[in-house]
């Protein structure tokens, strides 16, 4: 909660240029001993960093989550993790700057005009390769220290930074945590790996579906997928012929986005992971959707509105551990690793059922020709996709994904067979059981981006969740 300070004072402390000089002056102002009276926010994601507030976080008490946790803590951390935000922001730029190596190889692609294969890089015997073989490496290892047990490691570090120094060896936790999906996924690793953790964890978006195989998960949540596919065309069932049409003229021709990449059917169908979002959500689509020509004839020219929104809707330029680090988030240790594209398998599994309502060559009628027989298509919609990743993600559809070396990191962490543990039942279970640290989520049934079914699982009797508090909601 703001304090009135002496304006003075603000003013002196807006014209430090060193951000540590700044920190140390907000850490003595505030003359905090303990952590009682702080909760930390963690984002949701993997890849995003913290809102900011007024800009991008309401304040008010009635309709913000922050103005409400003013008026029960004095202090919101709002933590941008490593690797996002001020973090020191990874993207493809400052990998190239750490690991050139790693991208010796990828002005041979843009010459001979052709991706080249994971395997030709494995086959090759150049010094060039060799060190492309080496960097991926260095860099697979590099960002597998980006995940929820580092986070809170570093969330650790944080609060002692915001405290005051005291010869006192009494833990000091924080008052309290609030994780937003992935961020509450973080939780549930703090409260794993973590001696002390907050006093009083809030977990929104659902539970992490511990101790479950990404490929498992993501069988379920394609049924889930399509249910909200079902319920946005029995709310716009005009969008069904519109959709189609929108793929049919990408399949016959891609168009190229204002700031790169590509707009491809596939990278359009990925629009659908908002289907799950605000309710607001299904309106902003069928408005997007209004956008996309620019006359009601058959040249299917695509507006510049419609491909502008379409490049902004999409965080993975922007956020490139959405896609790099997206499964490592279920990968709990050796037992559930490597995830090896788990989404991308079980879509494939799917459309291989013939017919298939998913396989969107055949509900548009992508293959109707003079040759092809109506009856090989399937009636009904075009499905989006929901909150999944995908390998060909870095084959030009996101020209911040793509190239020869960001195609062999995605590769290596999806592949990647030694990831660390996140999760400890036991140790969750009895952190739960004292007075110590209390728990509650809010848990959504028709939740599109985590398995309702396996969240509530996880609270039952017996389960390292059954003394955490549960919100049933929609």
């Amino acid at each position: 909660k703001v304090q009135p300070l002496d304006s003075t004072w603000w003013r002196s402390l807006q014209a430090m240029k060193n951000p540590k000089q700044r920190a140390q002056a907000y850490v003595q102002k505030a003359a905090m001993k303990n952590a009682d009276d702080m909760i930390l926010y963690l984002q949701g994601g993997p890849g995003f960093g913290a809102p900011t507030p007024v800009a991008g976080l309401g304040l008010s008490s009635e309709g913000s989550w922050a103005g409400k946790a003013l008026s029960k803590f004095t202090r919101v951390v709002l933590m941008d993790q490593r690797g996002t935000g001020r973090s020191s922001p990874v993207t493809k730029q400052s990998l190239e700057k750490r690991f050139p190596d790693l991208f010796l190889l990828d002005g041979k692609e843009e010459e001979e005009g052709e991706a080249m294969s994971i395997q030709s890089i494995q086959d090759l015997e150049t010094e060039d390769a060799s060190k492309v073989k080496d960097a991926l490496v260095q860099a697979t290892d590099f960002l597998a220290q980006f995940r929820a047990d580092n986070i809170v490691k570093d969330a650790e570090e944080i609060r002692d930074a915001l405290l005051l120094p005291t010869n006192d060896e009494h833990p000091r936790p924080y008052g309290g945590c609030l994780g937003q999906s992935f961020g509450g996924f973080c939780i549930l690793t703090y409260l794993s790996q973590v001696e002390h953790p907050p006093r009083v964890c809030l977990l929104t978006g659902g539970i992490a579906p511990m101790a479950t195989d990404a490929y498992v998960l993501y069988q379920s949540m394609w049924e889930r997928v399509k249910e909200r596919n079902l319920r946005y065309y029995d709310m716009y069932p005009g969008d069904i012929a519109v959709v189609q049409r929108i793929v049919k003229r990408l399949w016959r021709q891609p168009a190229p986005l204002p700031s790169g990449g590509i707009l491809t059917a596939r990278r359009f169908l990925q629009e659908g992971l908002a289907l799950g979002g605000s309710p607001s959500a299904f309106a902003s689509i069928h408005s997007m959707l209004s956008t996309a020509f620019l006359d009601d004839d058959d040249n299917d020219e695509f507006t510049k509105a419609f491909l502008k929104k379409m490049e902004y809707e999409s965080s993975f330029d922007d956020h490139p551990f959405y896609f790099l680090l997206h499964e490592s988030i279920y990968a709990d240790g050796p037992k559930f690793s490597p995830t090896r594209w788990a989404a991308h398998r079980a879509y494939e599994d799917i459309i291989h059922k013939t017919p298939s309502e998913f396989d969107y060559k055949l509900t548009s009628r992508l293959n109707n020709n003079n040759n092809s027989n109506d009856d090989d298509d399937v009636s009904g919609p075009t499905l989006f996709f929901g909150e999944m990743v995908f390998p060909w993600m870095a084959d030009g559809d996101y020209v911040e994904l793509s190239g020869l070396g960001m195609r062999l990191l995605a590769h290596g962490l999806a592949n990647k067979e030694d990831w660390g543990s996140l999760y400890d039942f036991d140790r969750i279970r009895a952190v739960l059981t004292t007075t110590r640290t209390r728990a509650a989520a809010a848990v959504y049934v028709e939740d599109m981006y985590v398995d309702f079914d396996v969240s509530l699982k996880l609270t039952q009797r017996g389960g390292p969740l059954e003394h955490c508090k549960v919100w049933i909601t929609n």
